[in-house]
């Protein structure tokens, strides 16, 4: 049995991948197929580096042991295997809808603040947007007097760290309109590492949390009248998707909104919501 390669890449065996994939489902709910084998393995050398554990066997049992299971490193593996990928403005007919529809419908109501949440944020650049379309709306409507919040939450204490910071690469907001970056990004002054910053008044109106979707109750402080979970279901079966909506249902109040990814769907679940846009769902009681 090969322990690593002439590079010294570690080697995932089966029977560890198997274990590694039961416990990530498990917990997450998220599947790894065997195609996802070459993934964990890249992904976890550096737990394995860190720690100077010399081979994936040694690792599983340093993680599983009855002194480790569900420890720091238990939340480490996971960090290190969920995919997190991202931009901001991403899919944008998302964001106009929610200014021109969602969010006028809901203030005719009468209520004076919104609160949004952001469902598997990832390193924060969908929770950013939010903020930033909603002051946008409110400038263009002044009006329309409203408060907001942003909940992001994420079963990465990794992404999550990252989203906080609001710390991204110039390149990641090449595509969004110069007036837009002007009133919201703080240009960093390294020029060997191009970097900005979400402004502070953009980042105070978010609160970040560590939220696991396995979870029996979320147990959140607010109700939400939008929440945004968008190409993370993709990720569970349709069972666990079906349950995990019905515990958002908890938290979204009649007449809110939920916005899925492009390629997510909720037909064939008996659920408490109508279409009114593609993948954007109502609740109807």
């Amino acid at each position: 049995m090969r322990e690593s390669t002439s590079s010294g890449l570690k080697i995932l065996e089966d029977r560890e991948f198997r274990k590694i994939a039961a416990f990530v489902e498990n917990k997450v709910g998220i599947k790894m197929p065997e195609s996802k084998k070459l993934m964990m393995q890249s992904r976890l050398q550096s737990r394995l580096k860190a720690l100077g554990i010399p081979t994936f066997p040694a690792y599983v049992e340093y993680v599983f042991s009855s002194e480790q299971a569900g420890n720091e490193e238990a939340i480490l593996l996971i960090d290190a295997i969920t995919t997190n990928l991202t931009h901001f403005y991403r899919e944008p007919n998302h964001f106009n809808y929610m200014t021109t529809e969602a969010i006028p419908a809901l203030l005719k109501t009468g209520i004076t603040r919104l609160n949004i949440w952001s469902a598997g944020c990832s390193s924060g650049e969908e929770p950013y947007t939010l903020a930033m379309v909603t002051e946008e709306y409110k400038k263009a409507n002044p009006d329309a007097w409203f408060d907001y919040s942003v909940l992001a939450t994420d079963v990465s204490t990794k992404v999550l760290q990252k989203a906080r910071n609001a710390i991204y690469p110039m390149d990641s907001v090449k595509s969004i309109p110069l007036d837009i970056k002007k009133k919201y990004f703080l240009k960093g002054k390294n020029r060997e590492k191009p970097e900005v910053r979400i402004k502070p008044e953009i980042r105070q109106k978010i609160q970040f949390q560590r939220l696991n979707f396995m979870d029996d109750d979320f147990g959140l402080a607010n109700v939400m009248n939008i929440i945004f979970c968008r190409n993370v279901l993709i990720y569970f079966d349709k069972p666990t998707q079906e349950a995990v909506i019905r515990k958002f249902m908890k938290y979204l109040t009649k007449g809110g909104y939920l916005f899925l990814g492009h390629s997510e769907t909720i037909f064939n679940m008996d659920l408490p919501l109508k279409t009114v846009a593609p993948t954007v769902f109502q609740k109807i009681y």
